[in-house]
């Protein structure tokens, strides 16, 4: 890979790890606000929902992190 290249994956390294740190927020930003909720609230549809949610973020948080870990590794390779 050439150095324009490496510079250009570095860059998208750098964007995709400001993704993660976002979406590690808002995960546990969701998760205390479900930890908040009354314990009647929880097992709502309001409360199923919000669990959904942070599993949702949860997954895309572990994506970009593996995305993440094989882009580093390639860049170090």
């Amino acid at each position: 890979m050439n150095n324009a290249r490496r510079k250009r994956l570095r860059e998208a390294i750098n964007t995709l790890d400001e993704a993660r740190c976002a979406l590690e927020e808002i995960r546990d930003e969701e998760q205390e606000a479900f930890d908040n909720l009354p314990e009647g609230i929880q097992y709502s549809e309001r409360g199923e929902k919000m669990e959904e949610q942070v599993q949702v973020l949860d997954d895309a948080y572990n994506e970009v992190d593996s995305a993440l870990t094989s882009l580093e590794e390639m860049l170090e390779g």
